[in-house]
């Protein structure tokens, strides 16, 4: 994960995206120097004022999200700029480290980032990751393999988590389903 740390007012136009997926149709948000800044599930998407469709710019993203499902990619090298607070970024940093294929409890998350009592802000910021699936948040479930919260629905997150060859039943996953 590449997160870049420009200012709001130097980022430029925010340009769109729409991606068809196993999934449904995700919508990239990115700045014209191709750095990802959202993902929203969806193709009837609200845009932002004043955000343009890209030409271009979202290619390289929108190619290793198809190569994600596809079969062919386990991890994603693109430029981010998810925004966020410093706790924020810490658990997103921490998301994008869980393999391909393994799951994370909330406390393990609250944990690596330093705040062992934090499962509950470790959700928050979860909850508020803008790049679903690149910043792979669905392998984040409950302390007993229950699939719990995702931006783009239960359904969504059993779907992924079905795809990276995890096991999921009667919303969880399974017993011996890797952890770590």
């Amino acid at each position: 994960m590449v997160c870049t740390n420009a200012k709001p007012e130097r980022r430029g136009a925010l340009l769109y995206r729409s991606v068809d997926s196993p999934v449904g149709t995700l919508t990239l948000f990115g700045r014209p120097d191709g750095a990802l800044r959202s993902i929203r599930f969806g193709g009837a998407v609200p845009l932002p004022p004043g955000s343009t469709e890209a030409v271009g710019e979202l290619d390289e993203a929108a190619d290793q999200i198809a190569e994600y499902f596809a079969g062919r990619r386990t991890t994603f090298d693109l430029p981010l700029d998810p925004g966020g607070k410093d706790f924020r970024r810490r658990v997103w940093a921490a998301l994008a480290e869980i393999p391909f294929g393994q799951t994370r409890t909330y406390a393990e998350i609250a944990a690596q980032v330093g705040s062992p009592r934090g499962a509950q802000a470790v959700g928050g910021a979860n909850s508020a990751n803008p790049l679903p699936i690149v910043v792979p948040c669905h392998r984040v479930i409950g302390r007993d393999g229950r699939l719990v919260g995702f931006s783009g629905g239960l359904d969504r997150k059993a779907s992924l988590l079905r795809h990276e060859g995890l096991e999921v039943s009667k919303g969880r996953v399974a017993a011996g389903a890797p952890l770590f």
